[in-house]
């Protein structure tokens, strides 16, 4: 018996990590066995060529490195944290809640291809990473959308007491490609859809938090 696999997908900025530890919270109190994951993974080394895509090490700009070495770096490390931390537990039937997946290739590599490549590219990544490489493929994406000029507010928030923009947080304008690869995915896929802006301002967490619920909540 397979697990399940629920991933919060959405750009740098988004809440992803806000809303999972939500959600995560949600589960395990209806005493649902679940683990949280988080990807990249950057606690392991499986992540070391992620670490320097997104550094600037191999090119000062997401554009200089190809869509489909960048996405065997992301994959190939979530194929080592499968392999090793959670196999077992996935084919006997545990729940996973993911921030960010397999998914984020799909938005951030595409957003760098002309659109007439986005439908192969696509169905190059799912053969990829779900029959190649043989991660799970998830059960339900819930897409966070927050508006560009938002979630650089947040961004800049964040890294106001220190730390490193990455080379997609630095670059808004490749950012605004990854939103529109980001709505076609929803659509291609089928993927939950949640607004979290109003054009100006991010909405209540606590909102966006029980659209999320509602939507897991058909899956538990």
């Amino acid at each position: 018996m397979k697990g399940r696999l629920i991933v919060i997908e959405g750009l740098d900025g988004s809440g992803k990590a806000t809303q999972t530890d939500l959600l995560y919270k949600y589960i395990t109190n209806k005493n649902v066995k679940c683990t949280r994951l988080s990807y990249p993974n950057y606690d392991s080394d499986s992540s070391a060529l992620v670490k320097m895509y997104l550094s600037g090490e191999l090119s000062d700009s997401a554009q200089g490195v190809s869509a489909y070495a960048a996405a065997a770096f992301y994959a190939v490390d979530r194929c080592a944290d499968y392999l090793k931390y959670h196999k077992q537990r996935y084919e006997n039937g545990e729940l996973f809640l993911s921030d960010r997946y397999a998914t984020s290739n799909a938005i951030y590599q595409t957003a760098k291809l002309p659109k007439d490549e986005w439908d192969d590219f696509l169905d190059w990544l799912e053969d990829f990473e779900y029959i190649k490489l043989g991660v799970p493929k998830p059960d339900s994406v819930i897409y966070l959308d927050m508006g560009v000029n938002v979630s650089q507010k947040l961004l800049e928030k964040r890294y106001k007491d220190g730390g490193k923009k990455d080379i997609h947080e630095l670059d808004t304008e490749f950012l605004k490609k990854c939103r529109e690869a980001a709505l076609y995915c929803a659509n291609h896929y089928g993927w939950q859809y949640i607004k979290c802006d109003n054009g100006h301002e991010p909405r209540a967490i606590e909102d966006i938090s029980a659209e999320i619920i509602g939507i897991a909540d058909l899956l538990l």
